[in-house]
């Protein structure tokens, strides 16, 4: 195991170049530094040499030519985030890429055997794997105090219009590819990653500026698997739970901060058998079904170490994980193998949604 921060390089200096991944590194300084960056932008690159101390290349091929590096981060456009990492993995680099990795589950292939043929990692920047809300509904769901799951509800829901290069299908813009592969990941970490979910998705443009969806309804389903519903939607001006759960002893509900769930023991249950015949009550006058069950309930609150956001605590976890990866060889708890289903659902999705995904150039406003 290496002893010295590894280098990497990034290429990019937008949203999340700069600001996540530039400036989360650098409070890892025992694990990581950032020795160079690549932006086609003259004024983010002297930014970069002021904020990071490293240099810096008008092109990331630069970079990678004239750089010794541990590792680079892909943080260009999505819908440069294919080619690039191929082309890295292909020169022999270890590659941590921005969702969405592609666009179908053909590229990731590419991407998986390119990092096979160069024996080189290929990890994928889904942290909200690591969302602390998302991790306890996890533990609880594995206590099995909620019986057998039957319905999870995942909604990112809210009200914005917008207007910039994520709106449009050319860029794999849209809330399918911008948000949803968060709350897809983690759908899939509860159905189950072993196999291909039956998909049912609605889409439409409310309130976009441009060409790609901003409304999407997704549901998965699968014999033996709990029912997902997941909503990702720009149109709602009154978002609820952020998480609601369904299950045969109990449920949960709650919100990125906040999390309550209730259930009853089975032992703890009068017992019942099946009537066949109308029930009455004492008085002989007909009866409806009714019991009194003992419920448990337990809550959780959000607690993160102080003065670190939620954003920065994600990727923060992400980041030691990729550590550890890199440095002892550990396998990836995040792996493309599961990002890949996770790109043959969305292109399934775009699939039953031909009236977005037509190649014309339709839009909301005019």
């Amino acid at each position: 195991m290496t002893s010295s921060p590894l280098k990497v390089g990034i290429i990019g200096q937008g949203r999340s170049g700069r600001d996540i991944h530039g400036k989360l590194l650098v409070q890892l300084p025992g694990h990581y530094r950032v020795a160079a960056i690549a932006d086609a932008l003259p004024e983010r690159r002297e930014r970069a040499r002021k904020e990071f101390d490293c240099n810096t290349y008008e092109t990331w091929e630069g970079m990678v030519d004239q750089e010794q590096l541990d590792l680079v981060v892909n943080a260009s456009p999505s819908h440069l985030h294919y080619p690039i990492s191929l082309e890295l993995l292909n020169r022999g680099m270890n590659v941590l890429c921005e969702k969405p990795l592609a666009k179908t589950p053909e590229e990731v292939d590419q991407l998986i055997a390119a990092s096979e043929r160069s024996g080189k990692l290929l990890a994928v920047f889904q942290q909200s794997r690591y969302h602390p809300a998302f991790q306890q509904i996890r533990r609880v769901i594995d206590s099995g105090v909620l019986g057998r799951i039957v319905q999870v509800d995942i909604s990112l829901n809210g009200f914005a219009r917008r207007w910039d290069w994520q709106t449009l299908q050319s860029n794999n813009g849209g809330n399918l590819m911008n948000t949803g592969p968060h709350p897809v990941d983690q759908a899939l970490q509860l159905f189950g990653t072993d196999a291909q979910p039956q998909i049912t998705c609605i889409m439409d443009r409310a309130n976009t500026f441009g060409d790609a969806e901003d409304y999407v309804k997704l549901l998965m389903r699968g014999p033996g698997r709990p029912v997902i519903d997941i909503e990702i939607s720009s149109c709602c001006a009154y978002p609820q739970d952020a998480f609601n759960i369904q299950g045969t002893n109990g449920g949960l509900h709650g919100s990125s901060d906040f999390l309550e769930w209730l259930y009853f023991k089975p032992e703890e249950a009068p017992p019942q058998q099946l009537v066949k015949e109308p029930l009455i009550n004492a008085d002989g006058l007909p009866a409806y079904c009714s019991e009194t069950l003992t419920w448990h309930s337990d809550t959780w609150t959000m607690s993160l170490p102080e003065g670190q956001s939620l954003f920065e605590h994600m990727t923060e976890r992400l980041y030691l994980m990729l550590h550890h990866a890199l440095t002892t060889g550990a396998p990836l708890e995040i792996t493309p193998e599961q990002v890949r289903l996770q790109m043959w659902v969305m292109e399934e999705c775009r699939r039953q949604n031909p009236h977005i995904y037509t190649g014309e150039s339709a839009v909301a406003h005019t």
